[in-house]
């Protein structure tokens, strides 16, 4: 079986022997727009290792414990900077969009879909 480059390639990321492991919904999400982000072109997958890799040991230095419950924020904060760097999208879309993705998920519906 051939490791996943992008994968074998990201620091730290948590992982099972099936791939990718998320705790909640928004890091899935969050996940999933980087690697459509970095398929269509926008950044090397290099590139954004290195900018996590960065994000994280900045949050080291700030006192971030490093106990695995923290990764996808650092993820998240990577990759606003990576799309306001970009020029994807502007600061004010970015906002209302992290609030959306990081909003907690209502799983009681009181009506028909």
């Amino acid at each position: 079986m051939n490791a996943d480059p992008i994968i074998e390639s990201t620091p730290g990321l948590p992982r099972d022997d099936e791939g990718p492991v998320f705790r909640e919904p928004w890091e899935a999400q969050a996940f999933a727009m980087t690697v459509r982000l970095h398929e269509a072109g926008h950044f090397t997958w290099r590139e954004w290792a290195d900018l996590l890799a960065e994000e994280i040991a900045a949050a080291q230095r700030a006192g971030d414990p490093d106990r695995g419950d923290t990764y996808y924020r650092h993820w998240l904060n990577a990759l606003e900077r990576m799309v306001l760097a970009k020029g994807l999208i502007s600061a004010d879309a970015l906002r209302d969009t992290l609030a959306t993705l990081t909003a907690p998920q209502d799983d009681h519906h009181d009506h028909d879909h």
